[in-house]
């Protein structure tokens, strides 16, 4: 089954990675920028540009995947997921063999889960997220859609996240807390207590 992928930077690359170990998709090609049609990425072409969804979707039975990657706003992320739904493209969720994500989990559509991530049971992980690598999700936590759960990041049980929120790397989140939707938490951070929407914080207590 042939699948393009949206972003040809390094989140890309890692993707590819992924999708080369798992075998379950044929990687026909990247849209990227412009400026970078001809050229190749990891060995797969660049076959055009965000403008050639709609046609692409038309033209062929092909699987997408969004990976241009997201460190504050999920902004083109969602933008481009949603281009895809609307003109009835299909993006399905890829979890890489080195990553363990329980039976009683679920896992939304357009979703990566990386290698050495690890999503535990009764969680729930929205559409269009990224489960970096080594992430752990653990039991019944909630998880909106279009959010990144960085590298090595901890949330720990029955945590609820909104959507389009971005957890840094190593960061680690306490037990049954709630962090509202668009919030920043930094690399490293300690969150001890629930978080109201469009919040930025980077541990120690600091928050605004």
């Amino acid at each position: 089954m042939d699948i393009i992928l949206v972003g040809g930077g390094g989140h890309c690359r890692s993707v590819i990675d992924i999708l080369e170990a798992s075998g379950a998709y044929r990687i026909f090609g990247v849209l990227d920028l412009p400026a970078k049609g001809g050229t190749g990425i990891l060995g797969y072409p660049v076959i055009g540009c965000d403008d050639d969804i709609p046609r692409l979707i038309r033209e062929g039975q092909f699987r997408f995947l969004i990976t241009l990657g997201q460190i504050k706003s999920p902004a083109r992320r969602i933008a481009l997921f949603q281009i895809i739904k609307d003109h009835g493209g299909c993006l399905p969720s890829i979890v890489s063999p080195l990553a363990r994500v329980s039976r009683h989990a679920v896992v939304g559509e357009g979703t990566i889960v990386m290698h050495g991530a690890l999503i535990n049971a009764g969680a729930r992980v929205g559409c269009n997220c990224i489960v970096n690598s080594r992430a752990l999700v653990e039991h019944d936590v909630s998880v909106g859609d279009h959010c990144h759960l960085s590298t090595a990041c901890v949330v720990n049980g029955a945590v609820q996240i909104g959507e389009g929120t971005f957890v840094g790397s190593g960061a680690v989140a306490r037990e049954n807390l709630e962090i509202g939707s668009g919030c920043i938490i930094g690399a490293g951070a300690l969150v001890r207590k629930s978080l109201p929407p469009n919040s930025i914080y980077i541990g120690g207590g600091n928050g605004r």
